[in-house]
């Protein structure tokens, strides 16, 4: 395809998303970190549903979920099981995650893990961890992008030059806006990925099939290829217990940024609201995964598998879709690579240098928002030019490492005896193992490195909590009144206290 179209439109997208991200500011100031990490806690149910939605799908609904469609078949519906999971999180735990931020004064996910544990070192241990995870999937959106206009461009923009104007573009307004600009933004992209996957999908479905009817692709691949239907999947170089150990390793990885949003909220039904009406954006990935089976008999030489949706769409779709599918791809990728950049910066400086250096809070907001210059030219920016693995295993490593911080969310949850030392053991032992299974002894046994990790984190954490002393009684008693209200009587007598006491040294 030799127009220039394609590129026209997908560039459009990016002046649209800079403006979108600038103007979301409003006069609003941007000089504490109530107002740029979650917007002042003031967003409306269905720019929170678009926001988390938009995040939540990324890359992955264009490139990632295609690929491995053409690649491995039916293993792609992992997805489908991690997304309704997401929904269902965000309608429990998302309205007392809100209740904390707004009663507690949280802006992060690890400075409520501090304020739990009454334990600065540990908010800043998971703080670093969790960037781990995020950075991963920082990486990954933003290879998705570079791509993008490296293909819309015929090859005129190198991944090189493409990843230095996508994280530009995002740097701007995200210093400008805050978290404000990522749910403008969010709210544009999330509307466009799903106008855009439907037009896509369905079109490819007519060119490739002459109707809309998928019961013929499935029924050649049944007759053809049986293997795309069955699981593991196709290719042979995934086992089924890597397949299952990686959705239970995704269903366990609280990502920060899901934190900071239901924290954005204008109130806790705000969040129970959205979160019902999730699974409706979900099917989003459905004809996408479609594109990704046809191209099994249209595209069977293909070098790269995460490109078969571009590379089917370049050779028979019209010109306006190709550019609205580069758009769409684009506003996949950017929408989740800003909430993970922003998450970055916003607890490094909040969770790690604030305790560290005791600096103030007005200061730490002003760090925050400087921060984002060198976590993206330092870190994000080489990792993504060097462009490491597929995008959907970029993915799967980084909620590896972020579930091992899963006993913090226990304890804040589910388990008043949970102690600090405990916490910190079991993260501590788990990041290591899974450190080790990832780098050194890949996926021991088939078995994804984040679940060995956790079959170490949660005994160690367990161990050793009985055996260290609890957080002190009032802390536990105020996180638990929100997490378990119906476990905990109301203040007043002294009989309560002391029970409340004896429950928490038990």
């Amino acid at each position: 395809m030799n127009s220039i179209w394609p590129l026209v439109i997908t560039l459009g997208y990016v002046a649209i998303a800079m403006a979108i991200g600038l103007m979301a500011r409003a006069g609003h100031r941007m000089d504490t970190l109530e107002q740029w990490g979650v917007a002042g806690r003031s967003m409306g149910p269905v720019t929170l549903y678009l926001l988390i939605a938009a995040g939540s799908v990324s890359a992955y609904t264009f490139m990632g979920a295609p690929g491995w469609a053409y690649a491995k078949g039916v293993a792609v519906f992992y997805v489908a099981i991690y997304l309704a999971y997401l929904a269902l999180v965000a309608w429990y735990f998302g309205p007392k995650v809100w209740q904390f931020g707004e009663q507690f004064g949280h802006v992060t996910q690890a400075s409520a893990i501090a304020d739990r544990y009454q334990s600065p070192a540990l908010g800043a241990l998971a703080a670093m961890v969790m960037a781990v995870g995020s950075i991963a999937y920082a990486v990954l959106q933003t290879i998705g992008s570079a791509y993008i206009l490296f293909v819309m461009s015929g090859g005129a923009i190198p991944i090189w030059l493409g990843v230095i104007i996508v994280l530009a573009c995002i740097a701007v307004y995200l210093y400008i806006s805050g978290q404000r600009a990522i749910g403008r933004t969010n709210a544009f992209q999330g509307a466009l990925m799903l106008v855009v996957a439907w037009a896509v999908g369905l079109w490819a479905l007519n060119s490739a099939t002459g109707g809309l009817d998928m019961g013929a692709l499935f029924a050649r691949l049944q007759a053809e290829n049986p293997e795309f239907l069955t699981l593991p999947g196709a290719g042979g170089d995934m086992s089924f217990s890597f397949w299952t150990t990686s959705i239970i390793v995704s269903m366990f990885s609280f990502m920060p940024p899901v934190w900071t949003q239901w924290m954005c909220a204008s109130s806790a039904r705000t969040i129970r609201r959205s979160a019902t009406w999730l699974p409706t954006y979900y099917v989003v990935i459905l004809p996408m995964v479609v594109v990704g089976f046809i191209g099994i008999y249209s595209l069977p030489d293909l070098v790269r598998a995460d490109t078969v949706a571009l590379e089917y769409a370049m050779a028979h779709l019209p010109v306006l879709l190709v550019g609205l599918l580069g758009a769409g791809t684009l506003a996949a990728s950017m929408s989740s690579s800003e909430p993970f950049i922003h998450s970055v910066s916003l607890t490094t400086a909040k969770d790690v240098l604030q305790p560290l250096f005791k600096l103030s809070d007005a200061f730490t907001a002003k760090l925050a928002r400087w921060l984002l210059l060198p976590i993206m030219a330092l870190v994000i920016a080489p990792l993504a030019i060097a462009e490491p693995g597929s995008l959907v295993m970029i993915l799967l490593v980084g909620l590896g490492f972020a579930s091992q911080v899963l006993p913090a969310f226990i304890g804040m949850f589910f388990w008043p005896r949970a102690s600090k030392l405990g916490v910190m053991a079991g993260i501590v032992a788990g990041f290591v193992v899974t450190v080790a299974f990832t780098t050194l002894w890949k996926h021991p046994l088939g078995i994804h490195a984040g679940f060995w990790g956790l079959l170490l984190n949660l005994p160690v954490f367990v161990a050793v909590s009985l055996i260290t002393p609890a957080v002190e009684a009032s802390v536990v008693e105020r996180f638990f009144r929100i997490a378990a209200p119906r476990g905990f009587a109301r203040p007043g007598t002294h009989q309560e206290r002391a029970k409340m006491s004896a429950t928490t040294t038990r």
